[in-house]
Order: C-alpha cells, then structure tokens, then sequence
C-alpha cells in the first residue's frame, strides 16, 4: 500500500535538522512506525530476536555499529537501548541521529526514563481526515483563523450529511482499519484491538491484571465519550472502586487510547467546573466498543452527538500536535449552564472556541455560549460552530457557523 503522507512529517523533519533523537508516541496502530521509516536511512527491529540479542548483550557496541540516522523501533523489548542512545547522544550531539518508536510500557512501570532533555517526543495520533484526503501541504483551519482572522475558514465544496459525517466517526483512524474498504473486516479488526487492548497491552500493569473489569471499563468510557462523566458514575458503571478506575484511566492514557481534555480556568469567571473532558481517541474503537455503526447512530440522537464531537476532537488533536503555535486544547463548562465543547488557547493570541451541533443549519441562539465566553475574556476570541449542513454563514461578529467538512479544506 502506498504511503500516506502525515501531518507530522513535516514536524519529524524539521525536528531532524536539529535535535538528535526523537521520539514518536501514540496509540499502537497508529502508524509510528511507518511514519518513521520514511525519515531514516537503517531500521533496527527489537521485536526481532535475531536484531534484539546484540543489543542485550552491549546496546552500546551495537547501537555504535549501526549507520544514521537509525530507527530504534519497539525499544521497550530491550529498554536498555534508552541508556545507550542517552550516552550516545551525550558523546556526539549531532542533528538526526536516531528516531526511536515502540511502546509507552516504561511509562507505566515506572522504568527509569534516560531521555529527559535528550529525546523531543512527536505524538502520532489515528489518521485524520485531512490526511486521508491528501491535504497535509496545506496550513490547517486553526493556524490560519488564529492567523489571519474568522474569514479564513472556507466553505467545503462537497461536505457529507449527517449519516456521511457518522459513517467517517465508525470507521475512525486507526490506518489498518480505516484503509481497509470492507465495513465487516474493519469492525473485526477493531474488536480484535480491543480484545488485545485488555489483555495484551495492559498485561502485569498497574490496573491491567483485570482483563474482564477492564474492558467493562472501557465500554462505559465509549458510553461516556464527549463528556464530562462524575468519577462516582463511571465507578459505579464499571462497578469498580475509585482506587481501581484512576488505575484504570492511567493506564489507558498512557496507551494513548484516552485522552482527558482539561477544562480551561480563568480569574475572570470563577464558576467553571474543573472537571476533565473524557474522549476515546479513536472513534472506530469507541464504535466496535459499544458495538455500533452509523446507522445505530442515527437511531440514538444522545450517541451520535457525543460521536460528532468525538470526531471533531479527533481531528483537532491531529491538528495541534504538528501547530508552531502549539495551543493548548481544553473545553469549558460553568455551573449556570453554559458550555463550550472545545477551546484552544494560544495564548497571549487569543482563543478559538468551537461548537459541534448536530443540525444542518444552526442559528445565531446556537454560538449563545459562544458569544457569551467572547463577552468576558480580554483576548481575541474567535468562534466556530461546526454543523452537519452545507453552508458557510455568519453568526455574530467574530463567530461563523461552517461544516464540519472545512476541518480537511
């Protein structure tokens, strides 16, 4: 299969002319280690025992024999390959020397971790929709509002409808089953992930010597997807304890399968929920989860507005990982009510605050909680309600209401 040219490509690049290791993190099947082959001149594979041994018996000598710039790839099967591209790196600091993939596992057992201020970490998440449309050479939709203003944000020229935009949510990112055209094989692929998630990947870890509490777990965060969950809730959905579910969130974070998305605090409104915002990160794995396609999703009006925003998250969190700006992703929430799905703070320049409605065509009463966070902070605020319809069309000033679809224009 030919590659697909990824949004961190570029990031991993210039990474390259000036730092001499990098390292790429994120869900497994992500595609690390396809996207980091295409950026060295030698492979090591420590999965393969004939590869691994030499490094066991010296990883220095035999980290010294081989030619840069090198993937180290699933180093966690020989973690003293670390120390030795830290010594490595400590003798000669030279640019472009190694990229290093594998797993997050030292992260979890609490191995000594050598590559503190030697290793810049790259996350890699599921394939995004600008990605899979082959629209990566282009700056993307936040970079340029924060840039240049709301009118950046172009219109798309064929969005999907609702069931097209909950077809591209089941079939989510992950690359061995969103290339693969066969809905049937997708979702068995997806559940055999799952069922490897559980235990495989979390074997003999903190909160992963429970295969069955952990998949029950795991269902109730595809439940929950989008939202903002009371740690009593999802422990008494997974008759758990809270002991064993901040384990069990530990560790799938560290998997790169959840991502908790802060909630945004400011001194100038003082009654903000402080409660994070659970996502899945891939929303092909929350469907096999919970055991759905899109036409379930229709259905259920609760799900596939959960799943929409899940989408959407998706997508911006590809689009922040590779940003120059790199802007901090959170969601707001006050105890009066009102909400703001997403927000992405840049900082002194400003803030962008997106809505994901599941309507074709949302009024200016839809961007109320827009308008109402643009009324109380200093910094520019821009904002964005993302819909299921066609059109591009103002709503207040400063605020336009696009498809979804302008996310890969």
């Amino acid at each position: 299969m030919d590659y697909i040219p990824r949004l961190v490509d570029g990031l991993v690049s210039r990474l390259l002319v000036s730092a001499p290791a990098v390292m790429l993190t994120g869900p497994r099947a992500s595609g690390k280690t396809t996207t980091a082959s295409h950026h060295v001149a030698n492979i090591v594979r420590l999965d393969r025992p004939g590869e691994a041994a030499a490094f066991r018996a010296d990883p220095d000598a035999a980290l010294a024999a081989q030619a840069t710039p090198l993937l180290v790839d699933e180093w966690q099967v020989v973690p003293e390959v670390l120390g030795a591209i830290k010594r490595a790196v400590d003798q000669d600091p030279r640019p472009g020397r190694f990229l290093i993939t594998g797993s997050v596992r030292a992260d979890l057992d609490d191995q000594t971790w050598p590559g503190t201020g030697r290793v810049v970490r790259v996350p890699v998440w599921p394939l995004s929709q600008r990605e899979l449309t082959g629209r990566v050479g282009v700056p993307g939709i936040f970079d340029r509002i924060i840039d240049d203003g709301i009118d950046a944000v172009e219109a798309p020229s064929d969005p999907p409808d609702l069931p097209g935009y909950l077809a591209l949510a089941a079939a989510g990112g992950l690359p061995p089953a969103v290339l693969n055209p066969d809905a049937l094989v997708r979702r068995r692929w997806y559940d055999s992930y799952l069922e490897q998630l559980v235990t495989r990947d979390a074997a003999g870890l903190d909160g992963g010597r429970d295969p069955v509490r952990l998949r029950r777990y795991v269902d109730v965060l595809a439940e929950n997807t989008a939202g903002l969950p009371a740690d009593a809730t999802l422990v008494e959905a997974g008759s758990l304890n809270v002991r064993t579910a901040a384990a069990y969130d530990r560790l799938l974070e560290a998997l790169g399968v959840l991502d908790v998305v802060p909630a945004w605090s400011t001194n100038r409104l003082k009654r903000l929920t402080q409660r994070g915002k659970r996502y899945l990160t891939d929303t092909g794995l929350t469907a096999a989860a919970l055991r759905v396609d899109a036409h379930d999703m229709l259905r259920d009006g609760a799900l596939f507005g959960r799943m929409l925003d899940a989408y959407v998250a998706a997508q911006v969190r590809a689009e922040i990982a590779v940003s120059d700006a790199m802007p901090h992703l959170h969601h707001a929430r006050d105890r009066d009510g009102h909400e703001i799905d997403l927000l992405l703070d840049y900082g002194r320049r400003g803030l962008i605050a997106i809505e994901v409605k599941a309507s074709s065509a949302p009024t200016r009463a839809d961007a109320a909680h827009l308008i109402w966070l643009q009324e109380r902070v200093p910094a520019p605020c821009a904002g964005v309600v993302l819909h299921t319809g066609p059109r591009r069309y103002r709503l207040h000033d400063g605020i336009v209401a696009v498809p979804i679809a302008a996310l890969w224009q």
